[in-house]
């Protein structure tokens, strides 16, 4: 996805990320971003599976949990780093606004997978539309995971809805999907 940053992107849920900057170091792309986080907002376990994440707090009581493990506590100044297949999450775990600066290296699909995400849960009421989850996850699968969408929806409903709406012309919303980067 060619944009031009900083690149931002909103949901109505509450978490604005604008994506600043690429900068390299020792060779790696690092896309560097910040995040604005209203209280008890934040994004559900989940997993990059070729991607290092690293968030400091600027201000703020963030909440955070690696599955399987005992949610964490971090304040201002205090950075978390989820290595490349880590399912985790984190949230707003304050009453002011959480604010954050991070990054993710390899940049990858991140902006267009989120950017596309963010859309589709603006779109509908706050959750992501079932094609929208089914397309992005199935064809980013290498990539992202999201592990609070129950087994049985991934695997036998997303199936039949990726079918049905790519027979009635859903899947031209996302022609400008870049391919995945992993082979699948």
């Amino acid at each position: 996805m060619d944009i031009a940053l900083p690149y931002t992107i909103e949901n109505k849920a509450g978490e604005k990320l604008t994506f600043t900057k690429i900068t390299v170091k020792d060779g790696e792309e690092y896309l560097e971003a910040e995040n604005e986080v209203q209280p008890g907002v934040g994004p559900p376990m989940h997993v990059h599976y070729k991607q290092d994440e690293c968030l400091t707090v600027v201000s703020g009581k963030m909440g955070y949990q690696e599955l399987g493990s005992k949610p964490g506590f971090a304040g201002p100044g205090e950075s978390l780093l989820f290595k490349a297949g880590t399912p985790h999450k984190f949230w707003n775990a304050g009453t002011d606004v959480l604010y954050c600066k991070g990054y993710i290296t390899p940049p990858d699909n991140v902006v267009y997978y989120l950017s596309e995400v963010y859309k589709s849960l603006n779109e509908n009421g706050g959750r992501p539309g079932m094609y929208d989850s089914a397309f992005l996850l199935n064809r980013y699968k290498t990539e992202f995971g999201m592990l609070e969408i129950p087994w049985f929806a991934q695997k036998i409903l997303f199936p039949i809805v990726l079918f049905f709406g790519n027979l009635t012309g859903r899947h031209k919303k996302f022609a400008d999907a870049p391919p995945p980067l992993y082979h699948q």
